[in-house]
């Protein structure tokens, strides 16, 4: 997936509010700039660490600048939740996740289960459907990607619906889009959301399918690198 519009690279200060982010850039200016996520960015965030910009070149915006990554070490963390979709739904169309290569129609924001939209809806020559629903995974500890980052009711219930398609006879997959390269594997954050790692348990003995993909970030590109082993242990 390549970014379209412009991106400047400045060094990230502070985070406030939970949707403002402060960044330098290199000519000492100070721009605001909007955070897409709602999760803590928890082991991301730390004065002083390069971040990236993407510039929407709306001056009628707010907030014209959208905060989109920042390195960790030597890795670039992909930051903006409105990215994993659109870098997903492309990729499977470009046959570079295997396991949900070989459909002939790709959806995206279908209406299901209760007042929701499944990220993308994959349908075969058949009519056979593959709902998958996609998460931007950016919190790491020692190589490993977990998920979430904060209590999440909401991916909760997303669990509990991908699970009522497969009772229904349709194929359901969680999408672990991991923005970052630096991992080798993938948990269920259960230090931070314990009911969120029985639910993910619950619904893969539901048969709802897990995939994990580390994503290798550049300032204006996200690309599969690979598939991560999944740990619900």
């Amino acid at each position: 997936m390549h970014i379209e519009l412009p991106v400047v690279e400045g060094t990230f200060l502070r985070r406030y509010k939970r949707f403002f982010t402060d960044v330098e850039l290199q000519d000492g200016s100070v721009v605001v700039a909007h955070c897409p996520n709602t999760g803590s960015l928890k082991t991301c965030l730390e004065e002083g660490r390069p971040a990236i910009l993407r510039d929407t070149q709306n001056p009628g915006r707010k907030l014209r600048h959208v905060f989109q990554s920042i390195r960790v070490g030597t890795t670039w963390v992909n930051v903006d939740t409105s990215l994993p979709n659109q870098a997903t739904y492309e990729h499977v169309r470009a046959g570079a996740i295997p396991e949900l290569a070989g459909y002939a129609e790709a959806r995206r924001e279908v209406k299901y289960g209760v007042n929701s939209r499944i990220d993308l809806l994959l349908t075969s020559a058949k009519g056979e459907r593959c709902w998958v629903e996609v998460k931007n995974t950016t919190y790491a500890i020692d190589g490993v990607a977990a998920f979430p980052d904060a209590v999440t009711e909401r991916g909760r219930k997303h669990l509990e619906e991908l699970a009522a398609q497969v009772r229904r006879g349709d194929r359901a997959v969680q999408f672990f889009f991991v923005s970052r390269d630096d991992v080798t594997r993938f948990r269920p954050a259960h230090e931070i959301d314990p009911d969120y790692a029985a639910a993910l348990r619950a619904a893969a003995r539901a048969g709802v399918e897990l995939l994990a993909y580390a994503h290798r970030v550049t300032p204006d590109s996200i690309e599969v690198a690979r598939r991560l082993p999944v740990d619900l242990d």
